[in-house]
């Protein structure tokens, strides 16, 4: 009896130990990104993206003169569809991106996604309404420098959803080792506390 009375602190010890070794990893993993390869895909995704902002958008005016407002992009009649894919494109899939492939923070990579799913909406938008201009317009249709842009924010899309289910995977993963851990300590602390067991 006595024995037993000196190892239950010691399993107890154990347990939490264990315990706590487990809720640090579940808490890096949640937090945390490994990219891995797909970091190189999202970097040169993110690279054409900003090259394509120097290219046609529209007749002459180019990414950046959509973005500012410039008189090229007014002759173009540039509408609101344009100015929303270019500046969700910069914000999210362009600086959302780069502080997510920097830092490795999980929320960075789900904000840099969500916001770039919604860019993908507001390109294809921006490219229909340059397809349909009213007749009488003298504006240029779509620039390749916008559609350049559009397909390369649907790659940032496709490997950052890959990276954050990954990641949402490994939580759950770790979650349940946590919770089986868990109830294996526990099983014979209730055994010892209920003789009759």
């Amino acid at each position: 009896m006595q024995r037993m009375t000196t190892d239950k602190p010691h399993d107890h010890h154990a347990t939490g130990d264990v315990r706590a070794e487990l809720e640090a990893a579940e808490r890096k993993v949640a937090s945390d990104i490994d990219p891995g390869a797909r970091a190189m895909f999202v970097a040169i995704a993110v690279l054409i993206l900003l090259a394509t902002f120097s290219l046609p958008h529209a007749g002459s005016a180019n990414g950046w003169e959509v973005l500012s407002f410039a008189p090229d992009a007014t002759t173009e009649e540039i509408g609101l569809p344009s100015r929303l894919f270019v500046g969700f494109a910069v914000v999210f899939a362009g600086l959302g991106s780069i502080l997510a492939l920097v830092t490795r923070k999980w929320a960075l990579a789900w904000v840099s996604l969500a916001g770039s799913a919604v860019t993908i909406v507001f390109g294809m938008l921006a490219i229909w309404s340059r397809q349909t201009l009213p007749v009488e317009s003298s504006a240029a249709g779509p620039g390749f420098g916008l559609v350049i842009g559009w397909f390369a924010v649907m790659v940032i899309v496709f490997h950052w959803a890959r990276v954050v289910w990954a990641r949402t995977s490994a939580q759950l993963e770790a979650e349940a080792e946590l919770r089986k851990v868990a109830a294996q300590h526990e099983r014979p602390r209730l055994m010892r506390d209920d003789p009759e067991a």
